[in-house]
């Protein structure tokens, strides 16, 4: 951040990502729990899961054209947090099967699409203010950490219907949140039908979204199995708790000096190197076994997620336009969870259960590819200034 920077925009900003990922802390673990409470089986559960998955796909990108032809993405992002809440509250006495699953398809959509707004809201600032992306964003992953360890410890003695109350008291956060970012300035009505457009005719884009789904891929085997591994090493579930925890604190450092490395490497060379970091967390992940070294190669999720994903969000919004931010950033979460959630979360299912931590050596590989993918975008980027 810029010396002469104003931190109320900062601040604000900084609520917003903390009040989502506070959601997403209670959400994330223990949401499953909350369906299981409300009589849903395990194949009920991964069915309404994966649905939401693939709407969101489907609906994110549509909701972020909307909010470049709005040109009020405050207006839209308060309007998508009031939505999410009301459909949580509708839960509360839902009573039937499809009531239930509709209502969580537009809570989770409507959720869903807050971040990729929230984001083109603080690159526009960044650009216009000076402010530090990193250490804005750094606040969502340690209300993250807050709300597992809280969410964990509220439910320890209880059943899961307590979670759709803390879901809830967290969503109103998040609305209050979305109506205090700071405003943008209005999009000439000239430009606001040409985001999308803009967007997919740019050859950058895409290969970006390869790269960078390629990173978010790598993950899966990790997300979806890391704690199943460990305990098949015979570690304890409070050892395994502290080693997602480290992962978490690493990423928080590198938000943290992201303002320094960005500007000495640039975010194509930042992406490069979670490329490259991957490529040795997976690869020695599936070999290693002792606790010390399984703790070291968890600081390395500093940059196999860190640095790509600064690096991506800004070479996104340095290749685009303004009026084109929120569609950009919308199709490129939803494209990313697809491609590298979604359809890489079944092969690492498959795997892992033939080749156990054999299965990272696949995550290596996509890491390898999307640091290749850096390569391309490094040569699309030098065809076009405004995005150095």
């Amino acid at each position: 951040m810029s010396r002469g920077a104003d931190l109320r925009p900062a601040m604000r900003l900084s609520a917003f990502y903390a009040a989502i990922f506070l959601v997403t802390g209670i959400q994330l673990p223990f949401w499953p729990v909350w369906l299981a409470s409300r009589g849903l089986t395990a194949r009920e559960i991964g069915a309404l899961l994966a649905a939401a998955i693939w709407v969101k796909v489907l609906a994110t990108p549509a909701i972020g054209a909307v909010a470049d032809r709005m040109g009020n993405r405050r207006l839209l992002m308060g309007a998508l947090a009031a939505a999410a809440l009301v459909a949580y509250a509708g839960l509360l006495s839902s009573g039937g099967f499809w009531l239930l699953v509709s209502l969580n398809l537009v809570a989770l959509t409507a959720q869903s699409a807050l971040m990729p707004l929230g984001d083109a809201v603080t690159l526009a600032a960044v650009r216009s203010q000076g402010l530090d992306y990193g250490r804005i964003r750094l606040w969502g992953s340690v209300s993250f950490i807050l709300a597992s360890i809280a969410g964990g410890a509220a439910l320890a003695t209880s059943s899961g219907e307590r979670v759709l109350p803390l879901v809830l008291a967290g969503s109103a956060l998040v609305l209050l949140a979305c109506l205090a970012v700071p405003s943008t300035r209005p999009i000439k009505s000239a430009d606001r039908t040409a985001g999308l457009r803009i967007v997919v005719r740019n050859p950058g884009f895409w290969v970006l979204t390869l790269s960078g789904s390629a990173f978010q891929a790598s993950h899966q085997v990790y997300y979806g199995f890391g704690t199943l591994y460990w305990r098949s090493l015979d570690l304890s579930d409070t050892t395994i708790g502290w080693l997602w925890a480290a992962g978490v604190f690493a990423e928080i450092f590198l938000f943290w000096q992201a303002g320094p490395l960005l500007a000495r490497l640039g975010p194509v060379r930042l992406m490069a190197l979670g490329g490259a970091a991957g490529i040795l967390r997976w690869s020695l992940t599936a070999s290693l076994t002792w606790l010390p070294f399984i703790a070291a190669l968890q600081m390395l999720h500093a940059f196999t997620f860190g640095a790509s994903y600064i690096g991506a969000v800004h070479f996104l919004s340095r290749a685009v336009p303004s009026s084109a931010a929120a569609s950009a950033q919308t199709l490129y979460a939803a494209l990313c969870s697809a491609l590298g959630g979604g359809l890489v979360m079944g092969v690492a299912g498959a795997l892992y259960s033939v080749h156990g931590g054999g299965a990272y050596y696949f995550m290596a590989l996509l890491s390898a590819a999307g640091l290749a993918g850096t390569a391309a975008l490094s040569r699309a980027a030098a065809s076009d200034r405004r995005n150095l």
